[in-house]
């Protein structure tokens, strides 16, 4: 650290604030301000977010990108067959955090997931980069390979079988996800460590909202 002792690094939160008075009734209206004010402001990837899953009682967790947010829950995609596939498939409760350091603020989801239809994971497997799509193929995510090399192998393959295709065919093993939310709490940094923490929980089709000691 350069000499620096980790225990005296700290920031002074005084930005913004946030009340209960002025939240609106649905948790993912203020998610959708939040995110576009971080995207004005200037975060880099506002959809990054830690995904974090349990298996054998073992907590997981790894940074992933946000690929929609509607009232029905938060997107994303990956391989099936990759370590949080896996887990997923074991036990579909998982947890999203999303952290906006520029803004004082966090955000932290939590509830069930499940896969999203072929057609929507078809959907936004043809709106990536065409060499997005073949690195799907190309990849067995999170299993050991002996080299770089043997990857840019398959990638050759890969590239040369999907040559003449217009339209590159989604791998089966490969889709989206959604978390549909029972809680949701947002985070704003305030003085002194008295942080504001408003708590959304579902109820029924409607929220509850609650204020957390910081």
């Amino acid at each position: 650290m350069n000499g620096k002792d980790i225990s005296n690094l700290r920031i002074h939160y005084e930005k913004s604030e946030l009340s209960e008075v002025n939240a609106p009734a649905s948790p993912f209206d203020l998610f959708h301000t939040w995110f576009a004010e971080a995207l004005e402001g200037g975060i880099r990837e506002p959809n990054a977010m830690v995904l974090s899953t349990v298996q054998n009682h073992r907590p997981h967790a790894r940074v992933v990108l946000l690929k929609g947010a509607t009232a029905e829950g938060f997107e994303f995609y990956t391989n099936y067959n990759s370590s949080k596939g896996i887990q997923l498939a074991e036990n579909p409760y998982a947890a999203l955090t999303f952290f906006y350091d520029f803004m004082e603020r966090q955000i932290r989801v939590e509830g069930m997931v499940h896969k999203l239809t072929a057609g929507q994971s078809d959907q936004y497997f043809h709106s990536r980069p065409r060499g997005s799509q073949i690195g799907a193929w190309v990849s067995h995510q999170s299993q050991p390979i002996a080299s770089q090399q043997v990857l840019e192998e398959q990638q050759k393959f890969y590239e040369e079988k999907f040559r003449d295709l217009p339209v590159i065919p989604r791998p089966e093993h490969w889709g989206g996800y959604i978390l549909e939310p029972g809680s949701i709490e947002f985070w704003q940094g305030r003085p002194n460590r008295l942080h504001d923490r408003l708590l959304y929980v579902r109820e029924g089709n409607a929220w509850g909202i609650s204020r957390l000691s910081p």
